[in-house]
């Protein structure tokens, strides 16, 4: 199949599923910008209840998860999986928990979750995110903008979190010249500092891959080249990392 008649397939054996009220296409694909060798991320949004045996019986080749066996919160499961030669991961989303967080997030309120193979965790913000910037492509889901309450109070959030893991990585890291735990925490301080400068712009997220380039913050490569285990130079490099995080968030707003 070519990309258009597997993407149509694909999406009405999901939109089929008993409980599925909408998919989306979501992801680098679902904004145009993927590379031919990127995942299919499909999100399906349901009401009340889904059971994930339904999409086991697809009989797709893969991992499906139960309800919650991504960590719990917002993110909450899904599906790895290779349908016609293509890596295709599958999202669960609560439409009752989408609707909690949209009101959450439209009056600036959200929580940061951990989640696997993310430094900063994810905002409970991302799932609203996902709404504005993927396609739908069954059912009826809402495109929702910036919400400028957000906008008003997610950066000191993150700004907030952030700080405090640069002062931990200093006076408990590379005091101690505890070489790869402070250069660890520097790179989750400044995940979180990005975080403030996309929230301060209005812009949406939904990963981390892009994040600290479009914060303006891959100068962050060059500041760890510096590391070496020696109080003196992780506290350098510390600073230098919190001055450039500091100062692209001054810019941002």
């Amino acid at each position: 199949m070519n990309d258009s008649d597997f993407l149509t397939y694909i999406v009405e054996q999901l939109a089929d599923l008993p409980g599925v009220q909408a998919v989306a296409l979501g992801g680098s694909r679902g904004q145009g910008t993927e590379r031919p060798d990127r995942d299919w991320d499909l999100a399906i949004y349901y009401r009340d209840a889904f059971n994930p045996q339904e999409l086991r019986d697809l009989g797709w080749k893969g991992e499906v998860s139960e309800i919650g066996g991504w960590g719990g919160g917002v993110f909450n499961g899904g599906a790895w999986l290779r349908v016609d030669g293509r890596s295709v991961d599958v999202h669960y989303r609560d439409l009752e928990s989408i609707d909690h967080e949209m009101e959450e997030t439209m009056a600036g309120r959200f929580r940061v979750e951990p989640l696997m193979f993310h430094l900063a965790g994810v905002p409970t913000y991302l799932v609203i995110a996902e709404l504005a910037l993927g396609q739908v492509l069954r059912g009826d889901l809402p495109n929702p903008a910036y919400p400028p309450r957000l906008r008003e109070r997610a950066p000191q959030v993150w700004w907030d979190r952030a700080d405090q893991l640069f002062y931990y990585a200093k006076s408990s890291y590379a005091a101690q010249s505890r070489f790869a735990q402070c250069v660890g925490m520097v790179v989750q301080a400044a995940s979180c500092a990005a975080h403030a400068v996309l929230a301060a712009r209005g812009e949406w997220i939904t990963n981390e891959k892009s994040l600290l380039a479009r914060a303006d913050l891959l100068e962050l490569d060059q500041i760890l080249t510096i590391a070496q285990p020696s109080a003196v130079k992780l506290e350098e490099i510390v600073d230098h990392a919190r001055d450039l995080c500091l100062a692209s968030l001054t810019i941002a707003g």
